[in-house]
Formats: structure tokens, C-alpha cells, sequence
């Protein structure tokens, strides 16, 4: 099994990413309603409160995630997305164990997310649950939405993290 093994902050000019995001964009319109895609696009990717990656090897890239930057103690996983031909390679979870020791290291106490309550999304729930994440209500701006399913994760500081 060959996995990738390079994760790196994203260049959202990359026309590779901007194909990455367009499809992620493009599943979530056509699996759900306008109203309750919260996904974001370049646009809402470059904000400074805002960090991005993407995972690949060689000239091909696999994969992204994002981390947005809700309060100095609470961080959000966004625009998690695998490219659908590198599906099944455990780069979901490498993209998602990056964010959670990134977080750590900021010093987070908690990271939430939000996702689909369609099947369509039922393995991205999955593989949240398996790092521990629970439903919970609502947070940040988010409203009540039966087709949202809300995630939060409490996390344990690094050592190394910053101080308040």
C-alpha cells in the first residue's frame, strides 16, 4: 500500500488545489440543500484565522484540510477532502492527525467541526468518531440544521504550547 507522505501548507493559487476545492465544493452542492453547505472556497480559505495543507507525493496532490482559528483556545477542521482516486489509502487520517497535533501545539482545548447528516458523509462521521470526536450542539456561528451533524473533539495541550 503507498501512502503519501508529504504534508504541507497549501498554495491556493495551485490549480491542482483549485480543482481539489471545486470537486469538494461541487459534492457538497449536490448533496446538499445551498442553505446548509458551509464548506469553504478560496476566498473563504485565505483569511489569516485560517491555515491550510494539502497532502501529497511527487506532482500529484491527494488530499487538504484546513484549521480555522474560532478563539485562542477552540480551532475548527474545515475542507477536509481526498481526492476520490486516492480514497481508501488512510489519508484522511493522516490529514486529520496532522490537524489535531497542529491544534495541540497552538494550545486548543477543543476542535469542532461540522458535516452532513446524509450516508453520503457517513465515512468522514466515522472516521471522526474513531479519533474520538462526539455530536454536540451548534457552535460559532452555526445554526440547528437537520442536515448538519456537529463534532467536537477536547484535546490535551502540548507541552510545548503557547501560554493565554
Amino acid at each position: 500500500m503507498t501512502t503519501a507522505t508529504d504534508i504541507q501548507l497549501g498554495n491556493l493559487a495551485d490549480e491542482r488545489v483549485i480543482r481539489l476545492l471545486t470537486d469538494h465544493l461541487n459534492d457538497m452542492f449536490a448533496t446538499s440543500p445551498a442553505e446548509s453547505v458551509h464548506a469553504l472556497d478560496v476566498s473563504g480559505l485565505s483569511v489569516p484565522e485560517v491555515t491550510f495543507w494539502t497532502i501529497g507525493d511527487g506532482d500529484a496532490l491527494h488530499g487538504c484540510v484546513a484549521l480555522k482559528e474560532l478563539d485562542p483556545q477552540h480551532g475548527e477542521l474545515k475542507s477536509m477532502r481526498t481526492d476520490a482516486a486516492a480514497r481508501g489509502r488512510g489519508l484522511g487520517a493522516r490529514l486529520l492527525e496532522h490537524v489535531l497535533a497542529e491544534s495541540a501545539r497552538r494550545g486548543y482545548r477543543r476542535v469542532s467541526l461540522e458535516t452532513g447528516s446524509q450516508d453520503f458523509f457517513r465515512p468522514a462521521r466515522t472516521l471522526y468518531a474513531k479519533y474520538g470526536f462526539r455530536e454536540c450542539g451548534p457552535f460559532g456561528d452555526y445554526s440547528l440544521d437537520p442536515n448538519s451533524v456537529f463534532m467536537t473533539l477536547e484535546l490535551e495541550p502540548a507541552a510545548s504550547s503557547r501560554t493565554a
